[in-house]
């Protein structure tokens, strides 16, 4: 890269970096970050919901800056800087020029949910970064690297798919680049591609003995999403129209120019030939499409292609250098700093709410005070544990380190293998959001069920959440063995 392109990357890296630490530092953690920073005090090959990854990315961050918010999401924060080098070089050995690389790593970061969500510890943070180190590597063996970097390219892939089962997409996707072209068809004759498999499948197999020794708990439970139960087209248009603003409508729009070139000049726009990450992205793509006409695809689950929807729109700015692309190009990256900063800053400030009815930090808000709540309730009614319906809940309780009782979740006890005994023989406070155990379901777990009133979380000019509060004693036999899960389904089934 010519030097002054070199300068801006690392002045946008270090400038992106240093916001997104003090932001990591700053907000409180969501119910998911608190619920991965429980898997990781207790380390396995496999969980209830995910692949390791996350977790053991966590117990790093933790190591090296201690268990706060900034701990947690060090790694994340970290990866998303490297992930924003690597499109820069994805988009130099794919052809582009220095100016072009630069570009499409400014596009990445102005794109909303990468932009504001690039320091969100989830499983997301490394499948998006092992996704894009995979395509780098491949990208060096397109320039003319070595093939034994198939080895390293294969492993990334593992790595990738231990993060987050949508990277097995990543397969099939780079079969359908090298088939695409008459190189590819060459370097399928070759031993090299096929040798990836190797590296790849004995990551990968780290975890399928994991889930092989737990019932299949993270496959039932992730791959249970492709059954389809009903058809709801609907949800494709949700999809298409959540995704456009995600990735910011004016970015969006170039990066739609920029494929639909590629697909009329066999993958070439703006001197890159972005055959390989376009087509990478092609299967997930169409899986997320398909999956959306039966459920709900979820804002972030896209977010480990974005990068190649950037290239795209860099490729675009790069076939127009002059005229409308260039200032499309302006107000995308304009907007998308103000969305970030705008949020970060909110988020981190603790911003107030919106209106007296939505209030989008109403999941982050009041954790430490609300767990003192908590703590104080359950010494008033002399109970030896505190129970929860939700994973949530109980990870940020979790987090704040204020309840001073065995924390249990009354139900999904398959998330909590390395949970101590439960002394749920003993008298206990029960509580949970939006009365999600009416007190109905709880007299069909416990003997003696008496209200205790609420807990609010939240400020009180805005929606809030409300915590019934229950006092139990006398459970059913073996009610964490057996008991709550199903008696609960029982009830409600009635």
């Amino acid at each position: 890269m010519k030097l002054d392109a070199v300068r801006g990357l690392w002045l946008l890296i270090l400038a992106l970096t240093a916001l997104r630490l003090w932001a990591a530092a700053v907000i409180p953690l969501t119910e998911d970050e608190a619920y991965y920073r429980l898997w990781s005090q207790n380390l396995h090959l496999g969980y209830y919901d995910h692949p390791p990854m996350i977790a053991w990315w966590i117990r790093l961050g933790t190591f090296l800056a201690g268990d706060t918010p900034l701990g947690v999401r060090l790694l994340p924060v970290l990866g998303a800087a490297a992930t924003t080098w690597l499109t820069a070089d994805l988009a130099r050995r794919l052809g582009g020029s220095a100016r072009t690389g630069l570009i499409a790593a400014l596009a990445y970061n102005a794109m909303l949910t990468i932009g504001a969500g690039g320091l969100i510890a989830t499983p997301d943070a490394p499948a998006i970064f092992f996704w894009a180190a995979t395509l780098a590597v491949l990208g060096r063996i397109v320039a003319g690297g070595s093939p034994r970097l198939w080895l390293l390219a294969g492993a990334l892939a593992g790595l990738a798919c231990i993060s987050k089962y949508s990277a097995l997409f990543l397969a099939p996707g780079i079969v359908l680049w090298l088939a695409s072209s008459a190189e590819g068809r060459r370097r399928l004759l070759t031993p090299w591609p096929w040798t990836a498999i190797v590296p790849a499948g004995a990551i990968f197999a780290t975890n399928l003995a994991w889930n092989a020794t737990h019932g299949w708990l993270t496959f039932e439970k992730q791959f249970g999403r492709v059954e389809p139960s009903q058809f709801r087209p609907a949800y494709l248009g949700e999809f298409m129209t959540t995704q456009f603003v995600l990735l910011n409508p004016i970015l969006a729009v170039l990066a739609g120019l920029g494929v639909w070139a590629a697909i009329r000049n066999r993958g070439r726009v703006g001197g890159m030939d972005l055959s390989l990450p376009l087509l990478a992205a092609l299967p997930f793509c169409l899986y997320l499409a398909l999956h959306s006409l039966h459920d709900r695809v979820q804002a972030h689950w896209p977010a480990t292609v974005f990068a190649a929807f950037a290239l795209a729109a860099a490729g675009a700015v790069a076939d127009r250098p002059r005229g409308g692309r260039p200032r499309l190009l302006a107000g995308g990256l304009g907007l998308g700093a103000v969305s970030m900063v705008g949020v970060l800053a909110w988020a981190g400030l603790q911003g107030p709410p919106i209106n007296a009815r939505t209030d989008p930090l109403l999941p982050i808000r009041g954790w430490p005070d609300f767990a003192r709540q908590v703590e104080a309730a359950r010494v008033s009614a002399g109970a030896e544990w505190v129970g929860v319906a939700h994973y949530g809940a109980l990870s940020q309780l979790a987090a704040t380190g204020q309840v001073r009782a065995p924390l249990v979740h009354l139900i999904e006890r398959e998330r909590w293998p390395d949970a101590p005994p439960a002394p749920v023989d003993r008298p206990g406070l029960v509580l949970d959001k939006s009365r999600r155990l009416s007190l109905p379901d709880l007299q069909a777990c416990f003997g003696k069920v008496t209200p205790m009133g609420e807990l609010v979380r939240g400020v009180p000019t805005s929606r809030v959440d409300r915590y019934p509060l229950y006092r139990v004693e006398g459970p059913v036999p073996d009610l964490l063995a057996r008991g709550c899960p199903d008696e609960l389904g029982k009830n409600r089934r009635r």
